[in-house]
């Protein structure tokens, strides 16, 4: 065989690679923008839950969500934070007043600088008030306090 008796070029093969490859880069592409969008998403379904429960005005409820224990009954004085407390700070009496609605604006991690990633800051606008409040759920048991970061969703 010699050069000029080569067979004719089948551009196929070459199409169905770059075809597959093309393929591969769009699944990476499209996984890649469902993480940022819902690698938060159980903090904040916590987040949710805690607030429903005390929209409900289940505060026994909304503090076995605070504190990822759903049987904290069985030992009440584990937490410094009692139940009476927290009942003054998100019930009725509260800043915010009876809670009925809220809304997650963003959730995000902190700046790296100073802070412990353990966990994530989910801010939540309560009762529809201009002023938001910065959440704090750590990644690991998903209990909540109130943030050490204030930040603002831009």
């Amino acid at each position: 065989m010699t050069l000029l008796d080569a067979k004719e070029y089948d551009p196929t093969p070459s199409r169905r690679r770059w075809k597959i490859i093309g393929l591969v880069a769009a699944v990476l592409i499209v996984a890649f923008v469902f993480w940022r969008i819902y690698r938060f998403w159980p903090e904040e379904h916590t987040i949710n839950r805690f607030f429903e429960a005390i929209e409900a005005k289940n505060f026994d409820e909304a503090y076995g969500v605070y504190y990822a224990d759903p049987n904290w009954k069985q030992h009440p004085g584990k937490y410094k934070y009692s139940i009476n407390q927290f009942i003054l700070d998100w019930g009725p009496s509260s800043e915010y007043g009876a809670i009925t609605t809220h809304h997650i604006d963003c959730s995000l991690e902190p700046p790296a600088k100073g802070y412990d990633s353990s966990g994530v800051v989910v801010v939540v606008t309560i009762n529809r008030i201009a002023e938001s409040k910065s959440m704090w759920v750590e990644k690991g048991t998903k209990t909540i306090t109130t943030s050490p970061v204030t930040v603002s969703c831009q």
